[in-house]
């Protein structure tokens, strides 16, 4: 338990970089990007919103996150009312897909989950930011290799944002809070539809 304590203290202070991130802002244009989901199934940001009334895209750190992990449930636990109001889900990771399969094991998330390898989607909603070694060095201290998590040696994370983009690929709703313990909460996203 003491452990857990600790890394969570850890995981607050992480760099420098992360505190030059703002994300984009409701009414910009969202980013357009085409991807593989973890199911192998295309997933094309113009083609979606041609296809649904919304898209839901959001960033998370990786199956060993808790706060990422409960997040990804509340989602996957309102994942019918998005739905029906027409609403595709998209989440984005830099983690590998032995991750990613984690992370479905622990949250049975259904949605499509990408892994941003090259971090290209990451850099174009602006919350990616490169842990610092010694952060990246207390992190393996508790266990978690990031070099493994990610398959690389990158140190690259993102601020857990999410994103609402409308059928015109406009931003409509926009939870961007650089402490990764707070996240959108299902119900602000729902009045955002």
């Amino acid at each position: 338990m003491m452990k857990k304590y600790v890394l969570i203290l850890v995981l607050t202070f992480t760099g420098l970089q992360l505190w030059a991130q703002t994300g984009l802002k409701k009414g910009d244009d969202a980013p357009v990007f085409s991807a593989t989901d973890n199911a192998g199934k295309a997933v094309d940001l113009k083609a979606l919103l041609k296809a649904h009334q919304s898209v839901l895209l959001f960033f998370y750190r990786g199956e060993w996150c808790p706060y990422c992990n409960k997040h990804i449930a509340q989602l996957q636990d309102s994942l019918q009312l998005l739905i029906a109001k027409g609403v595709y889900v998209i989440a984005v990771t830099p983690e590998t897909k032995q991750g990613i399969d984690k992370t479905i094991r622990k949250t049975h998330a259904s949605f499509s989950i990408v892994q941003d390898k090259g971090y290209f989607i990451m850099k174009s909603y602006k919350v990616n930011y490169v842990l610092d070694d010694a952060t990246v060095a207390k992190y393996k201290g508790f266990g978690l290799d990031l070099n493994v998590s990610n398959g690389n040696t990158d140190h690259v994370l993102p601020v857990p944002a999410t994103y609402l983009i409308n059928p015109s690929g406009k931003i409509a709703f926009v939870h961007f809070n650089k402490d990764y313990t707070r996240r959108a909460s299902v119900s602000d996203m729902m009045r955002a539809l």
